[in-house]
């Protein structure tokens, strides 16, 4: 089961644990990990994300981020969170609930990325499983939505593992690495019975 406390300075500390992962908000000082593993993995990474900036990765730019990051949690507007190997502090990947709407919705939306290096390991589908709890029991959402490409099949059988519901097709649903792509759409509810880890 994942462990989770608010921090006071969310940049340093852990927001979730899960058994082999902590996920945290950034910091400046990932910036080096950061850029060296977006970097590795930008040809990996290009065909699923929107087009990346002229200066993506540079260090201004990542400060700029950690600042909103941080802006964000503060505000209950998004979680943006960097994944981590809880025995080798090595950096993975990432994972956003973003877009929170509260009143009548209790919604978010989940979107991740991991470095080429640790992919298909299951380190995101531990990663998704902690972020789903979190989002029900501390941030108390009933939902949270994914989209994913039709042909993103390691996404597709991610959502579907940790308990997603394919709810539909979105139209040019988002602009990925420059062009209007069409969306399969997921969601899990706070109701759902969601599959633990298999064994």
């Amino acid at each position: 089961m994942a462990l989770f406390r608010f921090p006071s300075e969310p940049q340093s500390r852990p927001l979730i644990r899960t058994p082999n992962l902590y996920l945290r908000a950034p910091s400046v000082d990932d910036y080096s990990a950061w850029a060296v593993l977006r970097m590795e993995s930008r040809a990996f990474l290009t065909p699923w994300e929107p087009s990346w900036s002229e200066d993506d990765l540079t260090r201004n730019a990542f400060r700029l981020r950690t600042k909103r990051a941080a802006r964000e949690i503060s505000t209950d507007e998004a979680y943006s969170l960097f994944v981590f190997d809880s025995q080798t502090e090595a950096l993975l990947g990432g994972l956003t609930l973003g877009l929170i709407r509260r009143g009548v919705a209790q919604a978010c939306t989940l979107g991740y990325w991991m470095g080429q290096r640790h992919a298909r390991k299951g380190h995101m589908t531990e990663a998704v499983r902690g972020a789903l709890r979190f989002a029900f029991s501390e941030l108390a959402l009933h939902r949270v939505e994914a989209a994913c490409l039709p042909n993103n099949e390691p996404s597709r059988r991610l959502l579907e593992r940790v308990g997603f519901v394919h709810e539909g097709l979105a139209r040019a649903y988002l602009k990925i690495n420059g062009v209007w792509a069409d969306h399969l759409l997921y969601a899990a509810l706070s109701t759902d019975r969601l599959p633990g880890p298999t064994t």
